[in-house]
Parts: structure tokens; sequence; C-alpha cells
């Protein structure tokens, strides 16, 4: 009974000093200290830098822009790079979403796991993400918010962001070094002057209509918002 005794407290001690070391290592590899936006861009715009400025002297578009928009394709996770500097928007680049969850339709509630579609700015930058570096989009927006009035939703959701890393649930993953460099061009020029258009699909190839039965009779006037701010870029 003894030697019974002496293997289940081995086997405790045991367990316990894997959970210990296990908890250790997660704790060991967060940060130690928060970054400012600052740092962050003291530690990225050199190298952002060298992959964004050529883009912007093939498009012959002044580096900083005034303002930009991305155009996103949740289908063909595609986020186009849109600039101006004061002659009007050129195309300046594509960015591969390396992960986007859900499927067609607008974001109705919190959790549905849906990214947003619709037209959005971006509100503020994270320099301490857990996905690397994350830009807040100002989602719900107004036209979201009139819609869950309307159908009586009282929780739509919020903290949608564009981030690093490869996986995301509801948001954009770019992958780090793409978001490095968009942090670093919307820190520049500043949130506000940056635009974020999110389709189902590039309407430009492919009509927004008509509206799957399953979606809210209100998407299709989304839809349409969506399709002419698209049809600006071509």
């Amino acid at each position: 009974m003894r030697f019974y005794r002496l293997c289940s407290l081995a086997l405790f001690a045991c367990c316990s000093f894997s959970l210990f070391a296990s908890n250790w290592a997660e704790s060991s590899s967060l940060p130690t200290s928060k970054r400012s936006i600052k740092q962050v861009i003291n530690t990225y715009h050199n190298d952002s830098l060298k992959r964004l400025l050529p883009l912007f002297v093939a498009a012959k578009v002044d580096y900083p822009p005034q303002k930009i928009t991305l155009l996103a394709s949740k289908r063909s996770r595609r986020l186009e790079l849109w600039a101006d500097s004061g002659e009007g928007y050129k195309y300046i680049h594509t960015y591969w979403i390396r992960h986007a969850s859900g499927t067609a339709g607008p974001k109705l509630r919190e959790g549905d796991l849906q990214v947003p579609e619709g037209i959005y700015e971006i509100e503020a930058l994270n320099p301490n993400s857990k996905f690397h570096l994350s830009m807040k989009l100002n989602y719900p927006n107004s036209f979201d918010l009139a819609m869950a009035k309307k159908e009586q939703r009282h929780q739509p959701g919020s903290n949608i962001f564009i981030h690093g890393k490869t996986s995301s649930v509801g948001c954009l993953a770019m992958g780090d070094q793409n978001i490095e460099d968009l942090f670093v061009l919307v820190e520049r020029i500043g949130p506000g002057n940056s635009q974020v258009v999110i389709a189902p699909h590039d309407p430009r190839l492919l009509p927004l209509f008509p509206v799957p039965d399953h979606l809210p009779e209100w998407t299709a006037e989304l839809y349409q918002q969506i399709q002419q701010q698209f049809e600006q870029f071509k």
C-alpha cells in the first residue's frame, strides 16, 4: 500500500512539474513590457520603407500619400492598396490575405465568425496585438448599427482588426511582414486618412447581386454601396 502511495506521489509531482514547466514556458514567451507605436515604427520603418517605396515609385505616386484605400475580397483573399497624393487614386500593390473566417455575407452578431462587409475606416493602431501588430476598424459603423437596431440585434460584434499572423476569427490576417508595411504606412498618413472596403468577392469582376436568400433584405443596399466604391478603383 505504501508503495502505491509513493508511486502516486511521484506521478503527481511529475505531472505538476510538467504543468509548471509548460505554464512557465508560455509566460516567459510573453513580452515583458508594452511597446509604443513610436517604438514599433522605429523597429520596422526602414525595412518597410525599402519594400514600400519602390511600389510607389513604380506607380508614380508620392510617398507618403495623402490617403489610401484598401479593397478586400473575402473569396479571393486579396487586399489591394490604392493611394492618392492629390491627383487621384492609383493602384499600388496587392497583398494576400492569409486567413479570413466565415462565408459570403455581412457580420450580424458577436461570435458568428464572419468578417464584416462594408465601408470602414481605420480608427486605431495597436502595437501590442497578440497577432504581432493590428489596425482596428470602426465596425460596427453607422450602417451596421442602424440595421442591428432595425432587427433588434443587441450584440452585432466588435473588435474587428486587420492584423498579422496567419490565423483569424472574424478579422483579416495578413502575415507579419505585410502588417508591418501597412502599419507603418497608416501611421505615416494617419488612420483617419485610411479607408477599408470589404466585399464577399471583387464586384468589378462579378456584380454583388442577386442577394442569396439566407441574407437579410438590406444586404442588397449594402452591396450597392460596396459595388459603387469598388468601381471607383479600376
